[in-house]
């Protein structure tokens, strides 16, 4: 399994504004729902849109090219188009730092 990685501070995300980073060639989305903290891979599985930038509406995210709507907690679909969960990742939280755990390099994708 990877290594923990540094992804951002607990206080550049706020509910219902989520962000998007890129840790070693994989886009993250990292949401706030209530005072938890989630990971999920920033890409929808049914046209690979920034989930970061879609409409975050309590604990779901949906997709801003499809409107394919995820539960962010655990990348569960709730609506299509898409068939397929959105990928999450591990999460730990050290201070105000929020780190992830990547997934293994063969299973990265770059949208685009």
């Amino acid at each position: 399994m990877s290594e923990w990685q540094y992804c951002c501070k607990t206080t550049e995300v706020s509910e219902g504004k989520p962000i998007g980073k890129e840790i070693d060639g994989v886009p993250i989305g990292v949401f706030k729902v209530g005072d938890e903290w989630y990971a999920l891979k920033d890409v929808c599985p049914h046209q690979y849109a920034l989930l970061s930038e879609g409409y975050q509406d309590g604990d779901a995210v949906e997709c801003p090219l499809h409107q394919a709507c995820f539960e962010i907690a655990t990348g569960k679909c709730l609506s299509g188009p898409s068939d397929r969960d959105a990928e999450t990742l591990a999460i730990k939280i050290e201070s105000d730092e929020i780190f992830v755990r990547l997934p293994p390099s063969t299973e990265r994708i770059t949208p685009g």
